[in-house]
């Protein structure tokens, strides 16, 4: 990161955590479209569609409820990642992520701990990502129910 020129900056993690959530969400997304039927784009190839319009409106809107999931696992595993937050800001308290500032909470003697702040910070952090599991409820499940066996 200090040779590229971003540590201590918010760029550090804009480059650290597509790193290592790429590989998870190639790994989802490429079984996802080989369970995807062949006739499909066969079709879609016989009505006279190029390779984009196959995959822009056949493919695309069949792929959205693992999109969704994919995406939402990513973004909560970098939402909650502690160790490269606190690593890459560690020089600059205003690029510090919130699970790195909830954990150096501290209280008014060295003998206390701030549980209740602790605690309330943490519910206040897991608003939005609840916000984001309501609003995207539907498409996970059917992200993640696409691949049961059905009876």
């Amino acid at each position: 990161m200090r040779q590229l020129g971003v540590f201590g900056t918010p760029y550090a993690l804009l480059v650290t955590y597509p790193l290592f959530t790429l590989p998870f969400t190639i790994w989802v997304l490429t079984s996802f479209f080989k369970g995807l039927p062949d006739e499909l784009e066969q079709a879609a190839i016989v009505d006279g569609a190029s390779p984009l319009q196959t995959f822009r409106l056949v493919l695309l809107p069949l792929t959205a409820p693992a999109l969704v999931t994919t995406g939402l696992l990513a973004f909560v595993s970098s939402w909650n990642e502690y160790l490269f937050a606190l690593n890459f800001t560690i020089t600059n308290p205003a690029a510090q992520t919130v699970p790195v500032v909830i954990a150096k909470f501290s209280g008014i003697s060295s003998e206390q701990e701030p549980l209740a702040e602790i605690m309330a910070a943490a519910i206040l952090v897991t608003v939005p990502l609840l916000v984001l599991v309501l609003i995207f409820q539907k498409r996970i499940v059917a992200g993640l129910t696409a691949g049961a066996v059905k009876g």
